[in-house]
């Protein structure tokens, strides 16, 4: 799972970010390296920073020596959390109510809001926005730098 750490510090491939000339008038970031990048790149005030914006955390499925491609421990890995699977640090359903409570949190302010986030939470915010009644896209694979917006 090193690789897991070393992801969640190493840099973030910058890319120009279109901000559709939108007026931004509060930024939350998740506090990891890559998306405080992107969030200061896309933002010019003062960003507030949450650990609830991170990435959601997975853990192997099961352990062993043989030497594995990256690519089927994630398979598996992911296979495990869509399953509830007991190996796994958080269930999806912790993660829609964290998503839940981080939205209740930052909506309040009824404005524009910009928050940066990583892939897998940005997937699970999108449904809950749409199920709240916002319209805009239902993010299947989120991509880098990219803004998606949600109108209520």
């Amino acid at each position: 799972m090193a690789w897991q750490d070393e992801y969640n510090q190493s840099d973030v491939i910058e890319k120009e970010i279109d901000t559709m000339n939108i007026e931004w008038k509060h930024c939350y970031s998740s506090d990891l390296k890559r998306a405080r990048t992107t969030a200061q790149k896309a933002f010019q005030g003062n960003i507030i920073f949450l650990e609830e914006l991170r990435e959601i955390p997975l853990s192997p499925f099961f352990k062993t020596r043989l030497k594995l491609p990256l690519a089927l421990h994630l398979l598996f890995i992911r296979m495990a959390w869509f399953f509830n699977h007991r190996s796994q640090q958080v269930t999806k359903a912790e993660v829609i109510r964290q998503i839940n409570k981080t939205l209740d949190m930052v909506i309040k302010h009824d404005e524009n809001l910009l928050i940066v986030g990583h892939g897998g939470l940005m997937i699970f915010m999108s449904n809950e926005l749409l199920k709240r009644g916002f319209s805009g896209p239902k993010i299947k694979k989120a991509e880098n730098a990219k803004i998606y917006v949600f109108e209520q």
